[in-house]
């Protein structure tokens, strides 16, 4: 009799960039993109996987960039809170035409639009098999979107925080640019900040390392690889 092979997670965080959404194109939301997302999410699902999701916004406003044009920071970041819920409702459509059910739960009440985030309620969701995604970052201006997911991923009591990025795990140096760039397998939490890895900005990595949540980080764009990570892969790198 054959064992039957379990996931190695039971709940996780998947944490995406805005820019991620954009495919090929310069800004907004490509839904080829979107539609192959939400069909390795579901994947994920169906095996029993409980999956909570971030996404960022800088596919169509980022509030420190706009800060930086002469814009008021606070104005800036609000505006980046409402692209987030933009992503989240596009993704949740994308979600819900491939036979998921998904929630959208914002840090901002828009309660024409979305539920307001209620932790005993995201968990709840989430015990019923629903994907969840969380929108509007903490709701506070100054946090980044990476610092919302880790601190998502600990209230809702999630066994690992899972970055999708454009290259296959944390490198010593941008392999976009330096071919000699060696990738990790592993990395402790304090190794990425002295470093200055870049994996995510350091408010969000010490919530991770303080709370014991590890890291994964891997390339979002290879088909599978998410499936493939939540069965318990030696996938990208980790950091913890």
């Amino acid at each position: 009799m054959t064992e039957t092979v379990r996931p190695a997670f039971k709940r996780i965080l998947l944490k995406l960039s805005g820019e991620a959404l954009m495919g090929d194109m310069d800004y907004g939301i490509d839904p080829s993109y979107i539609r192959q997302m939400a069909l390795d999410v579901k994947a994920v699902s169906d095996i029993g996987v409980e999956v909570a999701m971030v996404i960022g916004g800088g596919n169509i406003f980022r509030g420190a960039g706009l800060a930086e044009a002469g814009m008021d920071r606070v104005t800036g970041d609000h505006m980046g809170m409402l692209a987030t819920v933009i992503n989240c409702l596009s993704m949740q459509d994308a979600i819900e035409n491939a036979g998921a059910y998904c929630r959208v739960m914002s840090a901002l009440p828009i309660n024409n639009v979305c539920e307001d985030y209620i932790r005993r309620r995201a968990v709840r969701h989430l015990e019923k098999g629903r994907i969840v995604l969380f929108a509007a970052g903490t709701g506070n201006p100054f946090f980044t979107t990476d610092s919302a997911a880790s601190l998502r991923a600990i209230e809702i009591g999630a066994d690992v925080m899972i970055k999708g990025t454009k290259v296959d795990g944390i490198y010593d140096k941008d392999p976009m640019k330096h071919q000699d760039a060696k990738r990790y397998d592993n990395i402790t939490f304090d190794d990425a900040i002295q470093q200055k890895l870049g994996v995510m900005d350091t408010t969000a990595v010490v919530l991770c390392r303080d709370n014991d949540l590890p890291v994964k980080v891997f390339n979002m764009n290879q088909h599978g690889d998410l499936m493939r990570l939540v069965m318990g892969e030696s996938i990208g790198t980790t950091v913890s």
